[in-house]
């Protein structure tokens, strides 16, 4: 019902909502797990609510079903989204944690999903978003995802793209598993090709970048995302952004790589975004929350400026893309 409901805001919203944003040279907004500031993340609520918002694209990370059924959810485990641990209390591994991989399609679909939790103290992540253990949500498949992202492209008149990440491809592989195998048919099927499609295809782990493009052959656009990890700090490096761009079309940084805090306010900017470009990289930082700001931006919106108007970025994944777009369209009427 709760979806219906959201389905016909996108049949009374404006007509074109921002159609105005169509010149590929703007920046994107990314719906980061969807609209996962208004509602639980991954759920096709919060995809709809993201679709209504304007975001050019629609975030999907994808783990395997123990059946191999690519489903979609921002972790291998289940036990921070879902009631798994009331309703298969003994499927935990040994390390206590419930993996999405050890269950059927099935009974993925008998889980109830909430607002993301600490498992340890039951308590929600975010405070004040979306009541946890409220409504009724499920987790979606891959199929299912596109399947209602593409009829709402549709029934609205504006296409939002889609921005899936192969989560875990070597983890899956030691599971038994070929993730990238399980989703590249999937892509193929739904018309997901090629750069001239409106997709970009993430991945964190640099060797599966590369298979994806090589031994796999996809045709499409490819973000090599940037964490913490020893490999990906070389990849930060000019050398290592010059291996990327051999495989790969833009880079997906965390925040901190882009722009560093200093005192009292101030903060500064990191040389990767000007190498990336200079390689011909697309730049998409993460994440851009509300309840998360560094320290040198007293608003969600002042780090979108300091983002996208000075250093310009070509892109930002947020949980808030209704302010995103609502910060483009400011910009724009500006100048």
């Amino acid at each position: 019902m709760r979806t219906f409901l959201l389905f016909i805001l996108v049949l009374v919203a404006p007509r074109g909502f921002s159609v105005e944003f169509a010149a590929p040279s703007r920046p994107i907004i990314i719906a980061h797990r969807g609209a996962s500031g208004y509602l639980p993340e991954h759920t096709l609520e919060a995809k709809v609510a993201a679709h209504v918002m304007g975001a050019d694209y629609l975030e999907q990370d994808l783990v395997l079903s123990k059946d191999g059924v690519p489903v979609v959810l921002h972790d291998i485990y289940i036990d921070t989204v879902t009631d798994v641990a009331e309703r298969f209390p003994d499927r935990k591994r040994a390390d206590g944690r419930y993996y999405a991989i050890d269950f059927t399609l099935v009974e993925l679909k008998q889980l109830k999903v909430t607002e993301r939790f600490n498992p340890k103290t039951r308590q929600a992540v975010f405070k004040n978003r979306f009541p946890v253990w409220q409504s009724a949500f499920q987790i979606p498949t891959f199929e299912e995802e596109i399947q209602l992202i593409q009829g709402l492209n549709k029934s609205s008149g504006r296409e939002a793209g889609i921005y899936p990440e192969i989560k875990a491809p070597a983890w899956h592989r030691k599971q038994g598993q070929d993730i990238s195998k399980m989703v590249l048919p999937i892509l193929d099927r739904y018309g997901y090709r090629t750069k001239a499609d409106k997709i970009y295809l993430q991945c964190f782990e640099h060797e599966e970048v590369k298979r994806l493009r090589t031994e796999l052959g996809y045709r499409g656009r490819l973000i090599q995302l940037l964490d913490n990890e020893p490999e990906n700090q070389f990849l930060r490096t000019r050398a290592g952004l010059e291996q990327v761009a051999k495989v790969a079309d833009g880079i997906g940084p965390a925040i901190p790589f882009v722009v560093s805090a200093g005192t009292n306010g101030t903060y500064q900017v990191s040389d990767l975004v000007t190498n990336a470009h200079a390689l011909k990289l697309e730049v998409h930082p993460f994440t851009f929350r509300a309840e998360d700001l560094p320290k040198y931006a007293s608003s969600l919106e002042e780090l979108f400026r300091i983002f996208l108007v000075e250093i310009r970025v070509d892109g930002v994944f947020t949980d808030f893309p209704d302010r995103g777009v609502a910060f483009l369209r400011a910009q724009q009427n500006v100048r």
